[in-house]
């Protein structure tokens, strides 16, 4: 290994979907980007929901063509309360031409966005690719130097942390994250039916968190059942055809008989938050600064809300790590994030109990959601909000 020290604009450590993207928009604004770590994503049955904001920048990036056989439109999406609750309201549905789209947003496998996005990367001029793993981080004043057993040391007037959860990024940068439990596990399927989704994401919401369906190509859709870890335990350990019987006994046969296509995934459930988004030349995207239960699909679309924020604090700086533009982007997150993180953490604690005041709050939200037109579409665009060309 050439041990020369190595200079780039901007670094960025992690290769997953929202690192991919870090470093196609900013190399897009004119930077120089090395991007550090191996875009591999395992085929779980884990698919994400990029919703319009989200689309339009993968189509801003060129990432889109590549995607459209794989993924399928979101049109409706409907929410049963299937909790047993006195209050329990009928079926609502959302549909995208009520706020003047064709589709609220794709639904694409996960290891199908990575591979897209990773390819893009490998055919832009300005990224250059370093699949090595960081162990030192050294914090500068005009820059932070990273370096690893198989990593040259690279100087960096900015780094970028997408890696993850436990991201070693957050921890040197010295921003503070609180983390939290859920006692629930979601398993993940891709699965096959007899009947046509027509375009149409349904969450059921149970006792045990949300059973969700999401429409893929053709009559395919990909299943998240969050529930009790012992639960999980139990319907994980059945064999394709069993699960698919038990998904499809929870769903009320929806979409008739089913059949597993594929691996299968599970996850543990749980949340993280951070008190900043950027200190000291790292800036924090995706679930390095945020991470919640996969409920009416904010999760990645966060993480590329991150992205564009950044790509924006950034645009005004001849130097991108400086203290000004690293405060310009922890205003802008600030809210966004934390609204979207409270309200999913709020809508699936309410699940988990069955406390009349709890039950009585969400059967009215559904009601009022259900009866007021301006109240669900005002909903509909607060859940599209952020995203797309500026």
């Amino acid at each position: 290994m050439d041990s020369t020290e190595q200079k780039t604009e901007v670094a960025i450590v992690g290769a997953g979907a929202v690192g991919l993207a870090a470093a196609l928009l900013l190399a897009r604004d004119g930077r120089r980007v090395t991007l550090l770590g191996s875009p591999f994503v395992p085929r779980d049955g884990r698919t994400v929901a990029l919703l319009d904001g989200s689309w339009r920048l993968l189509e801003e990036l060129g990432v889109t063509p590549a995607l459209a056989e794989n993924a399928a439109p979101l049109a409706v999406m409907r929410l049963v309360d299937d909790t047993g609750s006195l209050f329990r309201q009928p079926p609502v549905e959302f549909r995208a031409t009520e706020v003047g789209l064709p589709a609220f947003g794709w639904n694409v496998e996960n290891a199908e966005l990575v591979a897209a996005l990773a390819a893009r990367v490998e055919a832009t001029p300005g990224i250059v690719v370093r699949p090595a793993m960081v162990e030192t981080v050294t914090l500068g004043n005009d820059a932070v130097t990273l370096a690893g057993p198989e990593l040259a040391p690279i100087r960096a007037a900015l780094v970028v942390g997408a890696d993850g959860r436990q991201s070693r990024m957050r921890q040197a940068a010295g921003i503070a994250a609180q983390e939290w439990r859920y006692p629930q596990i979601a398993l993940t399927a891709i699965l096959g039916h007899r009947r046509d989704h027509h375009d149409t994401s349904t969450e059921f919401h149970t006792r045990a968190g949300p059973c969700t369906l999401v429409p893929l190509p053709g009559r395919r859709s990909s299943l998240v059942w969050m529930m009790a870890p012992e639960a999980a335990e139990r319907r994980a350990a059945l064999d394709d055809a069993a699960f698919a019987r038990a998904v499809e006994t929870q769903t009320h046969s929806l979409l008739g008989a089913m059949t597993v296509i594929g691996a299968r995934g599970r996850i543990p459930m749980g949340g993280l938050g951070v008190a900043h988004f950027a200190a000291s030349r790292i800036a924090l995207v995706g679930e390095a600064a945020h991470v919640f239960p996969p409920i009416g699909a904010q999760g990645l679309n966060l993480g590329l809300r991150d992205v564009m924020a950044l790509r924006d604090a950034l645009r005004a700086a001849d130097d991108p790590g400086s203290a000004a533009a690293m405060a310009a982007y922890d205003r802008s997150r600030q809210g966004d994030v934390r609204l979207r993180t409270g309200a999913v953490d709020m809508l699936n604690r309410t699940l988990l109990t069955d406390l009349v005041p709890a039950d009585l709050l969400r059967g009215a939200g559904l009601l009022a959601l259900s009866r007021l037109g301006p109240l669900r579409r005002l909903v509909m665009k607060q859940g599209l909000a952020g995203g797309g060309r500026r």
